[in-house]
């Protein structure tokens, strides 16, 4: 489940107008999201609460073989308006799954005007700042993260973290990230082997920073599934270089994804490559009903001829309302109209995968009154000996 402290940042994100689903790291995000999902081990208890638009607070504590925890504060200089009761906030909001993706939008025009001082007739753009500190005890490693819009199309972003384990006892990453809507570009450089970075990410078909010459594209009736409105195609990679290990890599990736707009089931496919390594990686991720997702990964090494095969479901339980029963008779009788049941009133999902490999993952989040509860185990089905390999559950609160 989606820590509280994040989802105050997807907010974040929200507000200033900010898109992280179009950047080339966020390619496999759907696939990741079903497969590759986080089972909590032992006992685990969170606290957060959102005392005010600008300020929240998170506190854990966990009991994984021995017993530790967090502070965390976060700061944002522009007022968050969200639903932060654990017993009210939706649980879809929450829950890491198959990922919607909407048509692309022009960047946000938020600019405010000066104040008279400076000149009642110009305008500026509003730099809107989130703050984010992190302590985990007893180790004393920080964790700190600082987000800066700072302009339409750009949003800067630092991670730091300060660990006596770690080379020169902490470590800095920068990234810098450009939004054009039509495509995307990213640079990063870390302190840890002086790490340099670049991504991008492209769009095929509509360009939505020129709405007016394409608007007679826009409304058209699409006629192929392929459509770029029904569908849209992105084409990304990306290089990095180590001047210190004098190392680097790259890697590249093909993704499509239907639109809203789409008639049939949603579904994404993905298909990456490393040419270095040799690793090659593809994916299918549909939605076949309104609680349910389905998705596979293979996974392929040119060099070793190893392989995998992932297998996951996404499973959502909703709470029974008439609207249920109006959407059962229209997948009976099709002259019915087909309402959908409401995503808010969702209580539970479950979540499960399987390799080739025998090795099982589940995880079952749910609410429980006012409480966030996941429970989660994973098993290895060719270890007989052993065939359970962990469990936990961790419990969520926050006002």
């Amino acid at each position: 489940m989606l820590d509280f402290m994040d989802y105050v940042q997807n907010a974040f994100a929200i507000s200033t107008g900010w898109n992280p689903d179009n950047s080339y790291a966020a390619l496999t995000i759907t696939a990741n999201n079903l497969l590759d999902f986080y089972l909590p081990r032992g006992l685990g208890l969170r606290v957060a609460a959102l005392s005010s638009p600008n300020f929240a607070t998170s506190y854990t504590l966990g009991s994984a073989g021995v017993v530790d925890g967090s502070l965390s504060f976060l700061y944002s200089s522009l007022g968050l308006r969200v639903v932060g009761k654990s017993s009210d906030v939706n649980l879809r909001q929450l829950v890491r799954g198959y990922r919607h993706l909407q048509q692309l939008k022009a960047p946000p025009e938020s600019i405010e005007p000066l104040s008279d001082m400076e000149g009642s007739e110009g305008r500026v753009w509003k730099k809107d700042t989130l703050l984010y500190g992190r302590l985990h005890l007893p180790a004393s490693t920080l964790e700190a993260l600082y987000l800066r819009r700072l302009t339409p199309t750009r949003l800067l972003r630092i991670n730091c973290v300060s660990d006596a384990t770690l080379p020169n006892s902490g470590t800095v990453l920068a990234l810098l990230q450009n939004d054009y809507g039509k495509y995307s570009t990213e640079y990063l450089y870390s302190t840890d082997s002086s790490l340099l970075g670049f991504r991008a990410l492209y769009n095929f078909g509509y360009d939505p920073r020129y709405p007016v010459e394409q608007q007679n594209i826009s409304y058209r009736t699409p006629r192929h599934p392929w459509d770029h409105q029904n569908g849209r195609l992105s084409a990304g990679a990306e290089v990095y270089f180590s001047p210190v290990n004098k190392s680097g890599g790259m890697s590249t990736g093909l993704r499509f994804t239907t639109l809203p707009i789409h008639s049939g089931f949603p579904y994404t496919m993905t298909l990456t490559l490393n040419p270095l390594m040799g690793n090659l990686s593809s994916s299918y991720a549909i939605k076949a009903g309104p609680n349910l997702a389905l998705c596979s990964r293979f996974d392929f090494n040119v060099y070793s001829y190893e392989s995998d095969v992932v297998l996951g479901l996404e499973l959502w339980r909703q709470r029974s309302t008439p609207t249920d029963v109006l959407w059962a008779k229209a997948l009976i009788r099709p002259d019915w109209p087909p309402v959908r049941p409401n995503e808010g009133d969702t209580t539970a999902v479950l979540k499960a995968r399987m390799s080739d490999k025998g090795k099982v993952g589940a995880l079952w989040e749910c609410r429980v009154k006012d409480l966030l509860v996941s429970v989660g185990a994973s098993l290895d089905l060719k270890k007989r000996e052993r065939v359970l390999g962990s469990i936990g559950l961790e419990v969520s609160y926050s006002t």
